[in-house]
């Protein structure tokens, strides 16, 4: 038997529980017996699988508490964050809740007196969510939640950073009346889900996480015909132009790349400042940053808190030190209390930037923050546009025509002005060069967990 070890990245990952690990024989019997549960699901009309949801919304609603604490300990964020974070993402089931009738009813395409012709949509049937730890609970409702509602048994393959957390949502999902075995996790090692994409009976694949990881799977998914949604690395740009209003923006791009201990994938990653406002940006994001305090994750008044893990430690470590190497010079550096130094990474921005550099190429999951100028828009879109990721961009200007012009030119599917929150469960998320394959949210998330069929019949 063997056991995966929670930490706590508080305390130098001192450990606080350990979750059994998944083994083979147990997918296999996991796998048999959700295709046994899921031609019961498939029967159920929308309102019945609604029905059975909304009581898994009940008891996560019951349960916040619970979940936020084993989530702060475990990943790191502040405990008032977390409740904040929970209430975001019930929200998101909120909303696929009350809109699955909406976007899984079958629709008429075509009608005359004669004939008519409707489109209905069938389960894929088993629906394989690979998903990373940086939010547990939110990645969770993405990737399953409208999976479940579009008829899918669900296997959910969990990441050891916030193993506990994992487990207490199963535990939670498995005390309700839904039936059981439509969904279930995996508790273990990639090389386990790699195991089950090879060998096992799987239709569908949603994964979140690495561009790497993505040829791996996608080959697989390609020999053995399985459809893949893949939410991939990102690098996110963020125009600051010469009309900016700092004083009402520089919160959002504070909290756009320092939030979840810099932890996330869609945060302004790269900042792109016009000449002019050079000076005054760095001054007034220096000064926000010198007002939080660092602490544990379980403290009330943390804002700065720890990397979730020791290996994401190592790997900013190892893009900040390339980046020293080449030169960038560092315009601030928060020094961390020498009791609080051994799995807390200081913020720092960073000048002098060389495009080859890893803190501008790769998508930095830290509190490093590189910063260039420009002097004329073309020039800001084609540093924008500096990247193999495509997913998002911020633009801070009080112009509508400046953001009018450059929107359309940003290599991304998503683009912000300035406060604005591009990021809403009636909105679809999705596709731009090496950041994404295909869509989620919106219709399109319900349709991609669905086979479409076509019938035309007589009247």
């Amino acid at each position: 038997m063997t056991f995966i070890p929670s930490t706590n990245p508080s305390l130098w990952y001192e450990e606080i529980w350990r979750v059994e690990e998944t083994t083979k024989e147990q997918i296999k019997e996991k796998i048999i017996v959700a295709k046994t549960a899921q031609n019961f699901w498939k029967r159920l009309t929308i309102d019945k699988r609604v029905s059975y949801l909304k009581e898994v919304y009940d008891l996560f609603d019951k349960n916040r508490e619970k979940i936020g604490l084993i989530f702060s300990k475990e990943m790191g964020m502040p405990i008032t964050q977390t409740k904040d974070e929970i209430q975001v993402w019930m929200d998101y089931f909120k909303w696929y809740l009350e809109n699955a009738k909406k976007y899984l009813s079958p629709e008429i395409t075509h009608e005359t007196d004669t004939e008519i012709h409707t489109v209905y949509f069938e389960p894929k049937w088993i629906v394989l969510a690979l998903s990373p730890w940086n939010y547990p609970f939110f990645l969770f409702i993405w990737s399953s939640m409208q999976a479940l509602l579009a008829w899918n048994a669900v296997m959910f393959k969990t990441s050891k950073e916030t193993i506990l957390t994992w487990k207490l949502i199963d535990e939670i999902i498995q005390s309700s009346s839904l039936p059981k075995w439509i969904f279930t996790e995996i508790f273990g090692p990639w090389s386990l889900a790699e195991w089950v994409l090879r060998e096992e009976s799987i239709d569908f694949i949603t994964f979140t996480w690495s561009t790497k990881v993505w040829k791996i799977l996608s080959k697989v998914a390609l020999e053995r015909g399985i459809w893949c949604v893949m939410e991939l690395w990102w690098s996110a740009p963020g125009i600051i132009f010469e009309d900016a209003d700092l004083d009402k923006v520089i919160e959002t791009i504070y909290f756009m790349r320092y939030s979840n201990s810099w932890q996330m994938c869609d945060w302004l990653k790269r900042l792109i400042v016009h000449k002019s406002r050079y000076k005054e940006t760095i001054e007034k994001l220096i000064k926000i940053i010198e007002t939080k305090k660092i602490w544990v994750a379980t403290s009330s008044d943390t804002d700065i808190w720890p990397l979730a893990s020791k290996n994401q430690l190592d790997n900013l470590q190892v893009q900040y030190n390339d980046a020293i190497e080449k030169w960038a010079e560092v315009l601030y550096i928060w020094k961390v209390p020498k009791d609080l130094d051994w799995a807390y990474f200081p913020p720092v921005i960073l000048w002098n930037i060389d495009f080859d550099m890893k803190v501008w190429k790769e998508e930095v999951f830290g509190p490093v923050l590189p910063v260039v100028t420009f002097e004329t828009i073309d020039e800001a879109i084609e540093l924008a546009n500096d990247t193999i990721y495509g997913l998002w961009a911020y633009v801070f200007t009080e112009d509508k025509n400046i953001f009018n012009k450059i929107a359309p030119e940003l290599q991304s599917w998503m683009v912000q002005l300035n406060t604005l929150n591009y990021c809403i469960p009636a909105s679809p998320f999705g596709w731009y060069k090496d950041s994404w394959i295909w869509r989620e949210h919106w219709r399109w998330w319900f349709g991609e967990f669905t086979n479409i069929k076509v019938t035309s019949k007589y009247k």
